[in-house]
C-alpha cells in the first residue's frame, strides 16, 4: 500500500494557502499528511481541528524552517507578500528544503515571468533562478492575476461612479483565487511526475478593465465607466486615496504591464489542471457584491 507523501504548504494562513489546504483535503489527502507552515500557529486553529499538522515557519527567521520541513517530501512554496524581500526569503526556504531532502518544490510564480513587462516579475525570476541553481526537483506555477485583485476595489468604484486604472485596452486573463489554489493542490498532490514543468496559469476568458466596469454596472444597475489614466497619474490617484507608496507603485506598474498584455494567456492550462472552466468574472463580481 502506497503512503501518501507528506505535503507542506508555506504561507498557509494566507488567503491562497488556506484555499490550497482546503483543496488538498477535498481531493482526499489525509489531514495528517498535510503540513501547514505559518508564522503564527494560533491563526490556523481550524486546520488543527481538521487533522492538519501545523508547524511554525517564518521566511524571515531561517532558524524556524528546518524544523518546519522535517519529513516533508513535497513543498508548495507560496510567494511572500513582501515584494521587495522575496528573493532572500525564498532562498532561505529553498536552502532549508535542500537540507531536509525535499523531493519536489512547487513555486507560485508570475504568469510568463521570464518575459513579463511587470516589475513584479523580478522577484519571481530570481526565485526561479534560485530553484534552478539549487538542483532540487521543482515545478513552476506561473499564476496570472486574481480576479479578486480588482473585485476588492468595487466599493470605491461604486462610490466614485468610475473605475480608474492604467491598463488601457490590455487583455487580462483573470481567474478566481480558488482556481489557482485548486491547480496548486492538483500539481503538488499529482501522481504524475511534475519536476521540470512550467504551468502558465490564467483564466479562460480575457477581459479589459472597461469590460469589468461594464459587468459591474450591469449587476448593480448603476452607470459606471472605466477611466484610463497615464501610469503616473494613476499612481498619484492611489496615493491620494491613502495607499502606501510601495503598493501604489506596484498597482500602477502592474496595470501598465497589463496594457502590454502582460497578464494575458490563452493556453487554457489552468482549466485543464482543475478539470473545469475557470470562474467567470461575472461570478467573482457577484460574490463580492453579495458580501
Amino acid at each position: 500500500m502506497t503512503t501518501t507523501p507528506l505535503i507542506a504548504v508555506t504561507g498557509a494562513s494566507g488567503q491562497l494557502g488556506r484555499l490550497v489546504i482546503q483543496s488538498l483535503l477535498a481531493r482526499g489527502t489525509p489531514g495528517d499528511r498535510i503540513v501547514a507552515i505559518v508564522r503564527d500557529p494560533a491563526k490556523v486553529a481550524n486546520l488543527v481541528a481538521a487533522g492538519v499538522q501545523v508547524r511554525e515557519g517564518d521566511y524571515d527567521r531561517p532558524d524556524t524552517l528546518d524544523a518546519a520541513l522535517i519529513g516533508v517530501e513535497r513543498l508548495l512554496l507560496i510567494s511572500s507578500s513582501k515584494v521587495g524581500k522575496r528573493a532572500p526569503q525564498h532562498q532561505a526556504v529553498i536552502d532549508a528544503a535542500a537540507r531536509a531532502g525535499v523531493c519536489l518544490i512547487a513555486y507560485t510564480s508570475l504568469l510568463h515571468a521570464d518575459t513579463s513587462p511587470l516589475g513584479l516579475a523580478l522577484g519571481h525570476v530570481q526565485t526561479e533562478q534560485a530553484l534552478q541553481a539549487s538542483g532540487l526537483p521543482h515545478v513552476l506555477l506561473r499564476n496570472g492575476w486574481y480576479a479578486e485583485n480588482y473585485a476588492a476595489g468595487i466599493p470605491g468604484i461604486l462610490e466614485h461612479g468610475a473605475m480608474f486604472g492604467s491598463a488601457g485596452d490590455g487583455r487580462l486573463s483573470l481567474a478566481a483565487r480558488a482556481d489557482y489554489a485548486e491547480a496548486a493542490a492538483a500539481v503538488i498532490a499529482s501522481d504524475e511526475p511534475q519536476a521540470g514543468k512550467i504551468h502558465e496559469l490564467a483564466g479562460d476568458d480575457a477581459i479589459t478593465l472597461a469590460d469589468f466596469a461594464a459587468e459591474l454596472a450591469r449587476q448593480t444597475g448603476k452607470p459606471l465607466i472605466y477611466q484610463d489614466l497615464p501610469q503616473q497619474d494613476y499612481r498619484d490617484a492611489l496615493l491620494a486615496a491613502g495607499l502606501p507608496a510601495g503598493f501604489a507603485e506596484l498597482l500602477s506598474d502592474s496595470d501598465a504591464g497589463a496594457a502590454k498584455d502582460g497578464l494575458f494567456d490563452d493556453s487554457g492550462t489552468l482549466g485543464r489542471l482543475i478539470g473545469r472552466a475557470t470562474t467567470p468574472i461575472a461570478d467573482v463580481i457577484g460574490k463580492a457584491l453579495a458580501n
